[in-house]
C-alpha cells in the first residue's frame, strides 16, 4: 500500500464521523414513471428456456410468444423482432417505402415512428392531433390526402401513433387512406392491451408495430412484433428479419435484411407477461381514476381525454396544466416532482418543433405544440402503490397556488 495512505488525521479529527458529520434523513425511495413490473413467471420461464438449450431467435419459444401476440391482439399473423423500431423499419421495407416517397404520421409521437423511414431516404410530414384524443386528426389527413391526390403528389404510407396507451381512430383512418390507394402502418408501439371501436390497437391498419421495451404495459425487457391480417407481408418482413437467406444448403441472397429476429430469452419474458395484460389494463386505469380523484378539481389541470370509440390502456396517465389557472407551469410542477425523488415526463415535443426535422412538410401542428407546452406524464406504473401515488398527488397539489 502506498505510504501516502491513508492520511494520518490530526488527533481532534480522528473521531467516528457520525460525531463530526450531521447523518442526512432517509429519503423517500425513488417513485419511477412506468418501472417493469413482473407477473411472477418470468423466472421458471427463463430457467426453462435456458435449459433447452434455445436461447437464439429461434425454436419454440418465439413461436409461442408470437401466437400469444395474435390471440392478444386478434391480428393472426406475427413476427416478433428486436425492438418496435425494427418492427417499424420492415414495415416500411415490407410497403416498398423508397428514397423520395413521402411518409405522413402525427406530429405528437417518439421519433422512432419516423426514423427507420427517414433513414430509408423518405421525406417525412407532419400532421396534427385531434383534440378529442390526441392522436391523429382524420379530419385534417382527409383534407391533405385529397389535396395530395390533386396535384398526384400521395404518400407511400400514412403512421398513425397509439398515444400513451390510446387508439388512433384506425377505422376512419383506414377508410379516408383507402380512397387514395395509401396504405397505414399503425405504430402501436405503446398501444398493447388498448382498444378502438371495440378492436385492439392496430387492426384494420395493413400493419401494425408494437414494443415490448422495459416501460411498456407488457415488457420482455426489449423486442417488438409486426403483424398483420395479411400473412405475405409478414412472411416478408420475416424473411427480411433473418438477413433474407433463401432456402438451400449454402447462403444464397437476392436482396439484403437485417439481424432483427428476438431471442428466445426475451421472448420468454414475453411470454410470462402476457397473460397478465388485462390486470395491467385494469391496474393503470384504476390509477387513472385515483389521479382524477385526487387531482381533478384543481384550476388548470386536466386530463388526457378519451374519446367514446376508445378504451385507453392509460399506459401512461398525462395532464395538462394551465399555468394562469393553477398558479404554476409545468415545468415547475416537474421540478417539483423530481425535488422529492418522482419521475415524470414532458408530453412528447412535436416532430415538426424537432431540429432534425427543420424544413420538414407539415399540417397544423398549433394543438400538439400547445400539447407540449402544457402537458405532463406521471408516474403509472402498475405496481404503483396507494402511499406512492399519494406522494405524487400531494407534490402536485401543493404547487396549485390558486
Amino acid at each position: 500500500m502506498s505510504r501516502l495512505w491513508p492520511i494520518p488525521l490530526p488527533a481532534a479529527q480522528q473521531a467516528p464521523l457520525s460525531w463530526r458529520l450531521p447523518v442526512p434523513e432517509a429519503r423517500p425511495h425513488r417513485v419511477w414513471l412506468s418501472p417493469p413490473h413482473l407477473a411472477g413467471g418470468e423466472m421458471a420461464a427463463l430457467q426453462a428456456t435456458l435449459e433447452s438449450g434455445w436461447v437464439a431467435p429461434a425454436g419454440p419459444v418465439p413461436a409461442a410468444f408470437e401466437a400469444a401476440i395474435a390471440e392478444a391482439t386478434g391480428l393472426p399473423h406475427v413476427v416478433a423482432v428486436a425492438s418496435g423500431t425494427a418492427a417499424l423499419h420492415l414495415g416500411f421495407r415490407c410497403l416498398d417505402l423508397e428514397p423520395g416517397d413521402e411518409v405522413w404520421t402525427s406530429t405528437l409521437t417518439f421519433v422512432a415512428s419516423i426514423a427507420p423511414a427517414v433513414q430509408m431516404g423518405a421525406r417525412p410530414r407532419f400532421l396534427d392531433v385531434c383534440p378529442q384524443s390526441w392522436t391523429l386528426d382524420p379530419n385534417l389527413l382527409a383534407d391533405a390526402l385529397a389535396k395530395a391526390g390533386r396535384s398526384g403528389k400521395l404518400p407511400r404510407a400514412v403512421v398513425p401513433v397509439d398515444l400513451y396507451g390510446q387508439c388512433s381512430d384506425l377505422l376512419t383512418i383506414r377508410g379516408i387512406c383507402d380512397r387514395w390507394g395509401v396504405p397505414v402502418l399503425s405504430d402501436s408501439a405503446g398501444g398493447m392491451g388498448a382498444m378502438q371501436r371495440g378492436r385492439h390497437a392496430g387492426v384494420g391498419a395493413q400493419l401494425a408495430a408494437f414494443s415490448f421495451n422495459g416501460n411498456k404495459i407488457i415488457t420482455a425487457g426489449g423486442g417488438g412484433a409486426l403483424a398483420s391480417d395479411d400473412p405475405a407481408l409478414i412472411a416478408r418482413a420475416r424473411h427480411l428479419a433473418t438477413q433474407a437467406k433463401e432456402p438451400g444448403p449454402h447462403y444464397q441472397h437476392e436482396t439484403t435484411g437485417f439481424s432483427y429476429g428476438l431471442s428466445s430469452v426475451l421472448a420468454a419474458v414475453g411470454l410470462a407477461q402476457l397473460p397478465a395484460l388485462e390486470d395491467r389494463v385494469a391496474a393503470r386505469r384504476a390509477l387513472f381514476e385515483g389521479y382524477r380523484q385526487g387531482l381533478g378539481g384543481l384550476p388548470g389541470l386536466s386530463f388526457m381525454p378519451e374519446p367514446a370509440w376508445g378504451r385507453s390502456s392509460r399506459w401512461l396517465t398525462t395532464v395538462q396544466i394551465d399555468a394562469t389557472a393553477f398558479g404554476a407551469d409545468r415545468e415547475t410542477v416537474r421540478r417539483a416532482l423530481a425535488e422529492e425523488g418522482i419521475e415524470s415526463r414532458p408530453v412528447w415535443k412535436p416532430l415538426h418543433l424537432q431540429p432534425v426535422f427543420r424544413g420538414a412538410g407539415k399540417s397544423g401542428g398549433q394543438l400538439a405544440a400547445r400539447l407540449f407546452e402544457h402537458g405532463l406524464c406521471l408516474p403509472s406504473g402498475s405496481a404503483l402503490t396507494a402511499a406512492d401515488q399519494a406522494r405524487v398527488v400531494g407534490v402536485i397539489r401543493g404547487c396549485c397556488t390558486e
